[in-house]
Formats: structure tokens, sequence, C-alpha cells
């Protein structure tokens, strides 16, 4: 161990995350890394940390051109102890479609956080999994998410399985890692996809200019690979109803994705959804679009269906959801919208 690291040591330094890295890592600067990683740290804010030899890479101060390795242990160090927040148990109802002894299969509804985090300290479906079940395995690495092994943004509706047994949380987070997991959504966007189905291929990362956004990287100088395969299921002329497959699991996926392709899904605030990017400037569409964002005031987006196989009995999973009420009554006023401009072109 250098000096300055055992300086670090008995300097008063709180750790705040600590990361191991994973075999299959490739070489990435540890900035970039950590960008990918922390998200609600800025540029700025990591390469002061790592200037002041805050950030240790196997107890070993490192610099900001350091490539991360597998099985690295990268430990993120500050001045100021972490902000303790402890789960609180919350006695919130679960939709839970399947459960056995190892794993559960919850439906999430549109507006509810998956875990506790900044500004979200309560009212999770994490805060609601502590009451229902009273002790539930956690992954390295994600501490302070016990059940998780995947995530859907608070905005969108659908389906999440939850591993009740450490053995299912491994089996479970092997096929999420290996991307054999079926995740099928249905999504509402703008426009009508051309080709009307087909595969995005294109790497996404966390924005330069707005951490809490996914952007796409064509050119692959940052971010991750990044797969979604789609294809068209209704076209109403001026939105599309789109199933998308995800073949990997980055943050804002489907969203980030269809953005890139010029069509952001209906009402997602975020990426731009919430505008009318298609259709007449008429008085009249402009309120009938105005009155669909108000019957489902969030991304039109639902988690549809799940598959995997069962890590213990090795049988095959798969759940099917509906839509929720709000996204068929905006799919409803779409499809009689469409066919009255048709009768109408008709006439």
């Amino acid at each position: 161990m250098s000096d300055t690291s055992q300086a670090l040591i008995e300097e008063e330094l709180f750790e705040h995350f600590r990361i191991i890295i994973d075999p299959k890592q490739g070489p990435v600067r540890i900035d970039k890394f950590l960008m990918e990683k922390l998200p609600d740290l800025t540029r700025n804010k990591i390469q002061e940390l790592i200037k002041s030899g805050w950030i240790t890479v196997n107890l070993e101060v490192v610099k900001s051109n350091y490539k991360v390795r597998p099985n690295n242990e990268l430990v993120v160090l500050m001045p100021e102890p972490q902000r303790e927040e402890e789960i609180i148990a919350e006695d919130l109802p679960l939709d839970i479609r399947f459960e056995d002894p190892e794993l559960l299969i919850v439906h999430k509804p549109a507006g509810m956080v998956v875990h506790p985090a900044y500004k979200n300290w309560s009212g999770t479906l994490v805060n609601a999994l502590l009451w229902h079940f009273k002790k539930l395995p956690e992954m390295r690495g994600n501490e302070g998410r016990p059940g998780l092994v995947h995530r859907i943004d608070k905005d969108t509706s659908g389906l999440l399985v939850i591993a009740k047994s450490e053995k299912a949380m491994k089996g479970l987070a092997k096929q999420f890692y290996d991307h054999s997991i079926e995740r099928t959504y249905y999504a509402l966007v703008w426009g009508e996809p051309v080709p009307t189905q087909g595969t995005i291929d294109v790497q996404l990362g966390r924005s330069f200019k707005d951490r809490r956004l996914t952007t796409a990287f064509p050119d692959g100088d940052f971010g991750r690979r990044a797969v979604t395969h789609y294809k068209t299921l209704q076209s109403f002329r001026y939105v599309s109803l789109i199933q998308c497959n995800l073949e990997t699991g980055r943050t804002h996926q489907i969203r980030a994705h269809m953005k890139y392709i010029g069509h952001p899904i209906f009402n997602d605030v975020t990426y731009g959804g919430d505008q009318i990017l298609k259709g007449t400037l008429f008085t009249k569409y402009k309120q009938f679009v105005q009155n669909c964002f108000k019957i489902m005031p969030r991304q039109a987006l639902h988690a549809k269906t799940l598959g995997f196989v069962h890590p213990l009995t090795k049988e095959a999973v798969r759940l099917d959801s509906d839509l929720p009420t709000d996204f068929t009554e905006v799919l409803a006023k779409w499809e009689r919208y469409v066919n009255y401009i048709e009768d109408s072109d008709d006439q």
C-alpha cells in the first residue's frame, strides 16, 4: 500500500460507494465508468474526488486516466458522512401476480417509485415489500434494495420479479446478465416508425448536459451497448402502438431509443413526448391531444410480459399483464379520432 493510500485511511473520510467491477468488464477510464454508475455525481464532482485522492482501487489512489479492470474493488470516499436513511416498512398494497417460496412477480402501478432514493424515501415498492416480507436478500453492491434484481421507471407500469431467497436472487441476476429474460413492453409513440419493425442497436449512456437523462451515442464513443427490438402493433396515423422486446436493460432504454429514432413515447415529459410532434395545429386537434395527456399524465409505457427460467425448479415462468385503464382509454380515444377523420375524408 502506498503512503498516500495509507494517509487516506488515517484521514477522516467516509465511504459512500463500494463497487466490485464485473468479471467481464472491459477496460474503461475510471471517470467515465463512474459517470455511468453514479448518475447523481456530476462529471466535475467525480474529477474533483479523483484529484483529491478520494477514489481508490484496491486501496490504491488512482488518476482519472486509470482504466478499471475485472474484479477491481472501487471505493468512493468523501469528507462528510453519507446520509443515513433507514428504509421503513410501510403497509402499502402489493399487486402480487405470482408467488412461491423463492420469488414473486408484482404489478407496479404508474407513479410508484421502485426503491427509496433522494426525494423518495417512502411510499416505494421496497417499503411495501419490507412490510409484507420481513427478510429479503440483497445483491452485493446493491444494498438497501432488498429483493430487487431489476427495476422499471416510476411512471412506467407493469411487471417486476422479486427474489425471496439468496439462491433465487443469484439465479435471476445471472439470467438478467445473460440477457435471457423475456421482457416485453407496450408503448404508444409519436408517428409511425419506418420500417414498421426492426432493431435499434445503439449505445446509451448518461447525458453530459443532464445526468438525469440517457442519450444515444451512435458512434460508440461512450455508453454501453443497448439493443431494443420493436414492431408496430397498430397505427393511428399520428401515433402508433408498438411492442418492444429488450435484449439489454439500460436505464431509460426504450424511452431513449425511441427518441433517438424520432418517435418519442407519448407524453414522456423527460424525452420530449409531452409535445405535439405529429398532426395538425388546429385547435380541436390540440385540445384532443391535451385531453389524452390528462387521461394518461405519464409516459405511455407498460411492462407487459415477463418470462424466465425459475432459478430453482428450472421450469419456465411467463406472466402477461393487461394494459392499465389509462392506457386503454387513450388507445380507444385515438382509434375513435382516427376513424372520425377517415370517415370525414371519405365524404
